[in-house]
């Protein structure tokens, strides 16, 4: 919950579902460089009506501290459920859902698997395991044998994208698979307004970024990570750079700044307009809106079927258009019904030529609508309270 990703992508659904009623205990694992951060986020927890138990995570040596983890992981949920009695146990992916399948077996509970992905391909696609490793070879082959008793066992299946549904729907080795329900990353409409972004504020952020009015911006928002392709899309504003005649690639991003200014200057772009910044989860709303277009290219691979970037439904919420590459998840269908950017079928010198960011070409309040049809949080909590009524009967 100390990661970016917690605090934009797990707490706001909880804080929606407790405010429906939903009695939440919240068990995660943290880092320890974010370990700081826990007092906060536990007084917004309790604020929220959310009994929050921090574990902490360990990452080394790989494997066997996941196997302690889920040790730990199974001790504190059957504690807990001998405390309070929980009716449900709602797992965020393959991990959790390992302890999630032994208390439904033991303590007769309902299951709701929250896959996210497709967890073990993004292990081996990305890079994080080698399957040409015995022992990740073996692990890959367990996760794949659990995904089919998740998927066959569970009482109730998320995926994030339609696309990632349709791919377990025509698997033949699925008999007695519960319905999916299709949440995608939701955004906080509220939190990613134009309207709620101070002016003066704004002001004060170009100024300190030394971007001037005349800028042409092309922004990017996150971390790079396995999956997001920075040289081409350093590819790209090479040749964007080319057309505007001031242009700067503005990284809202936790990244070390040199490996991305490095790689810059070898495709022949100056480092001063290379600009990097971290921010607050508060503040990316400010920053966001200096975006005058905005990019990200993922690796569209098997496992990025299920994927939903979390950037997508922030940027398309402040109506900034987005250039993106095709075959990952839902995106391609969402920014053409939305009308909210650019879908590159090839990431080639060719296809970005061709290429024309022009944002007056864009409606800002469509581009917003397009947010709230596919990417309410609003509507996120509903679904995630509908499968709980369910199960609940």
């Amino acid at each position: 919950m100390t990661d970016s990703l917690g605090q934009s992508q797990v707490l706001p659904y909880l804080f929606g579902l407790a405010d429906k009623g939903v009695c939440v205990h919240l068990v995660s694992f943290e880092k320890k460089e974010f370990s700081e951060d826990i007092p906060r986020i536990k007084e917004r927890c309790a604020e929220n009506g959310i009994l929050w138990y921090p574990q902490t995570y360990t990452k080394k040596p790989p494997l066997i501290s996941t196997v302690k983890d889920i040790r730990k992981m199974k001790k504190k949920a059957l504690s807990l459920h001998e405390a309070v009695g929980f009716d449900i146990v709602h797992c965020r992916s393959y991990i959790p859902a390992i302890v999630g399948r032994f208390l439904q077996r033991k303590k007769q509970l309902k299951l709701v698997f929250d896959m996210r992905g497709f967890w073990a391909d993004e292990r081996i696609e990305g890079g994080i395991w080698d399957k040409n490793s015995p022992i990740f070879k073996r692990a890959y082959n367990f996760f794949k044998k659990k995904e089919i008793e998740f998927f066959n066992e569970s009482d109730a299946i998320v995926s994030l994208t339609n696309n990632g549904k349709q791919e377990i729907e025509s698997w033949k080795n699925l008999p007695n698979r519960s319905e999916i329900e299709v949440i995608p990353c939701c955004v906080d409409l509220d939190h990613f307004h134009s309207d709620k972004v101070d002016q003066t504020a704004l002001e004060e952020k170009r100024n300190q970024l030394r971007i001037s009015k005349d800028d042409f911006v092309l922004g990017y928002v996150g971390s790079i990570g396995t999956w997001y392709m920075l040289p081409e899309m350093l590819d790209y504003y090479a040749v964007l750079r080319q057309k505007k005649s001031k242009a700067k690639f503005l990284f809202i991003s936790r990244e070390p700044k040199e490996n991305i200014v490095n790689l810059a200057k070898e495709k022949g772009i100056p480092e001063e307009e290379i600009i990097v910044t971290g921010t607050t989860h508060n503040e990316v709303p400010t920053y966001i809106s200096l975006f005058d277009f905005s990019i990200f290219f993922i690796r569209p691979t098997f496992s990025k079927k299920a994927s939903s970037p979390t950037k997508q439904g922030e940027l398309m919420a402040l109506g900034i258009p987005i250039i993106c590459n095709a075959g990952v998840g839902d995106t391609d269908l969402i920014i053409k019904d939305s009308n909210a950017g650019i879908v590159l079928e090839n990431l080639d010198n060719e296809s970005y030529q061709a290429c024309n960011l022009d944002p007056s070409e864009y409606d800002k309040a469509e581009i917003r609508a397009g947010a709230e049809k596919w990417y309410s949080l609003k509507n996120g909590v509903e679904k995630y309270f509908g499968i709980y009524e369910r199960l609940g009967r």
